[in-house]
């Protein structure tokens, strides 16, 4: 993420009452480039904090030459040493979402739960459930990723080889466009998509819509938009994970999201609405 970008991304968050402080803002700006080069990625973006009850965590994310999978997580404590975080399994999701408790800080710490299934009608298992802090910020990152990462419409294109790339042409989107859901994107692997009718899938372009629109997420009301900064700015910010901010500056390139949170998911949120 260039300065620009961590710029308007940290004084968006920054009404949450935490942000990163000069030093880290700094250490940032150095250490990324340096990660950069260690591992050959095309471009490191800062990510956001997970806040922990001893430590936060800082979050980066590497991409290579395909933006959409090519990626890989890292986490440090003091935004210069970073430390790769292995890839979200579909055993570790099935652990980790059995915790509900905050984040503590130390990626070695275990959780350990202790689940009581009935079988018949007396007789009742016991399933030990155990998993290290190291594992749940893994799927929790890759969760939150997956579910409310965002991109304008446009942004980036895929090739007919499938490579989805950032689209070098794209100029933003207009001050109307802006004010609509349906021209905001998730960047993750779409699902609601391939459930389209043909005769829908015949007004999409497949070279940038290929991602799934905000606009069908369900419940729906699960993001509010706002124009900011003397409605210069286009906000987005999710309801169902807290602390996830998305800005655009309609007219120009200018594009980006963070999270800052406690790593919990707002299960609450259809009962809210």
């Amino acid at each position: 993420m260039d300065s620009n970008s961590l710029y308007y991304s940290l004084e968006l968050v920054a009404g949450s009452g935490s942000t990163l402080n000069v030093e880290q803002r700094t250490a940032l700006q150095t250490s990324l480039v340096i990660l950069k080069k260690n591992y050959k990625f095309h471009r490191v973006l800062f990510w956001g904090k997970i806040l922990g009850l001893k430590e936060d965590y800082f979050i980066a994310q590497g991409r290579g030459e395909d933006e959409l999978q090519d990626k890989k997580n890292l986490y440090s404590f003091n935004c210069m040493d970073w430390f790769l975080l292995p890839p979200a399994t579909e055993s570790m999701m099935e652990k980790v979402s059995k915790i509900k408790s905050r984040f503590i800080g130390d990626p070695s710490f275990v959780y350990e739960h202790i689940e009581i299934r009935r079988q018949g009608e007396r007789d009742d298992a016991t399933e030990e459930v155990v998993v290290n802090e190291e594992s749940r910020l893994a799927v929790t990152v890759h969760q939150i990723d997956d579910e409310v990462s965002v991109v304008p419409r446009g942004a980036f294109v895929k090739s007919p080889h499938g490579l989805v790339q950032m689209n070098r042409s794209f100029g933003g989107l207009s001050h109307s466009e802006a004010g609509k859901l349906d021209n905001f994107l998730h960047f993750s692997e779409a699902k609601n998509l391939k459930k389209k009718s043909i005769l829908e899938m015949g007004d999409l372009n497949p070279a940038i819509d290929f991602l799934d629109v905000l606009s069908d997420d369900i419940p729906k009301g699960s993001w509010s938009l706002q124009l900011e900064c003397a409605s210069k700015v286009c906000v987005l910010r999710s309801l169902l994970w807290l602390g996830l901010s998305f800005y655009h500056v309609p007219m120009t390139p200018q594009h980006g999201y963070m999270y800052i949170g406690d790593g919990i998911k707002n299960l609450d949120l259809p009962f809210m609405l």
